[in-house]
């Protein structure tokens, strides 16, 4: 079993190699994802908050390629995507970021220190599939992954190949990343015009891959490590 799953990995990985080197539209990006609970009363508020947000985004942050505004009942979150590390911490510097941390006690538990700054994850992208027809998307979903002890660069081999089978073979699927936030620690991004699309991604290539190597590179397994791990957003905004 073991010997199979290696040969898998490692037909995945040079399938992602020749890909990645003809195109790949986010090469050397980084990203990060920030979980946020609303203070007590103030979802609805710190929901239009973030909404409101997007323009600015837009209008002020070059370097911010993708940003988008998500709501999971009294959480909100913020996934967004860089050209590099510079416009990362422009980003962070920025109108938007400096506006929350201005507002943070009042509409996030926790405030600026608890509630934002320590629930941010920073990672690299492994892999895309180029967004297409974003002004579709409604939903995303958002699942943080944990190798297994010493299967890191199994598990990256595996994620980092998917890019380009998403985007031959998942035409529901608007936009889709996987990310490396640590040498242990992963996720994946995608989003969706409707929960059709979701539900024909989890039936997808991918999810087939992943459930079938879930017990060997994933901490917890398929049930407990991915789909005890996957959290679904609706979209408030997108820039």
């Amino acid at each position: 079993m073991k010997t199979q799953i290696r040969k898998t990995v490692a037909a995945l990985a040079l399938i992602a190699t020749s890909a990645t080197a003809q195109d790949n539209p986010m090469d050397n990006h980084t990203a990060s994802f920030i979980a946020m609970p609303a203070a007590e009363g103030q979802t609805k508020n710190f929901a239009k908050f973030l909404a409101g947000a997007a323009p600015i985004v837009n209008e002020t942050e070059p370097g911010t390629v993708l940003w988008f505004a998500l709501q999971d009942d009294d959480t909100l979150a913020i996934f967004d995507v860089f050209v590099d590390d510079e416009a990362r911490n422009a980003h962070f510097s920025g109108a938007v970021a400096g506006a929350l941390k201005q507002n943070a006690d009042k509409l996030v538990a926790g405030g600026w220190d608890d509630g934002v700054v320590a629930n941010i994850d920073n990672s690299n992208i492994l892999s895309v599939k180029a967004p297409v027809d974003l002004d579709r998307a409604t939903t995303a979903t958002y699942i943080a992954l944990e190798a297994a002890p010493g299967k890191g660069p199994e598990l990256a081999a595996l994620l980092t190949a998917a890019g380009p089978i998403v985007t031959s073979t998942e035409p529901k699927t608007l936009f889709w990343a996987a990310l490396q936030i640590d040498e242990n620690n992963f996720a994946v991004f995608d989003i969706f015009a409707d929960n059709a699309g979701r539900k024909a991604h989890f039936a997808g290539q991918v999810a087939g891959l992943l459930n079938e190597n879930a017990s060997e590179l994933v901490s917890g397994g398929w049930d407990d490590g991915v789909v005890g791990n996957i959290k679904n957003f609706d979209i408030l905004a997108i820039k």
